[in-house]
């Protein structure tokens, strides 16, 4: 099974970053619209219901399948090629990635919490939220690439 991996190592990548590209898209949209869901009039209910849906379903049929194919096809390389574990880079990164994989939990639970009208947070706040993903993403992205140790 290895030696087939390490054969396919490159696959296992492209499928890896295509995997990464979208979670991190979700990443970042969905504290977008957690923002505008935040900010919506709360006596025209019509933008809040379609919130709502978009919420959901970015999250059901984007983000949660990405960030599962992101750690799938990441523990294959690692599996095909532990050789990886070698360097600290990527302790840093799968520490990264760790603290992503946290924050797309507490995503997932303030689309439920507005799902269920019952947000206590502001708009500045989701805002402040929009900004970790691309701040651990720069972590990660340099820890791979640039593999600094």
């Amino acid at each position: 099974m290895q030696e087939f991996l390490l054969n396919n190592y490159l696959w296992l990548k492209a499928l890896h970053l295509i995997s990464v590209i979208c979670w991190m898209a979700a990443m970042l949209y969905l504290p977008r619209l957690f923002v505008y869901h935040a900010e919506a009039n709360q006596k025209n209910k019509e933008p809040i219901a379609t919130l709502k849906v978009m919420e959901r379903r970015l999250l059901k049929f984007i983000m949660n399948p990405a960030m599962g194919a992101t750690w799938l096809f990441g523990g294959l390389m690692i599996f095909a090629n532990p050789a990886l574990f070698e360097g600290g880079w990527l302790h840093v990164k799968l520490t990264a990635v760790v603290l992503l994989s946290s924050l797309h939990g507490m995503m997932s639970k303030w689309q439920k919490q507005f799902a269920a009208d019952q947000n206590t947070k502001s708009a500045k706040f989701y805002r402040i939220m929009n900004e970790v993903p691309t701040l651990l993403m720069i972590v990660i992205v340099i820890m791979a690439v640039v593999k600094p140790f």
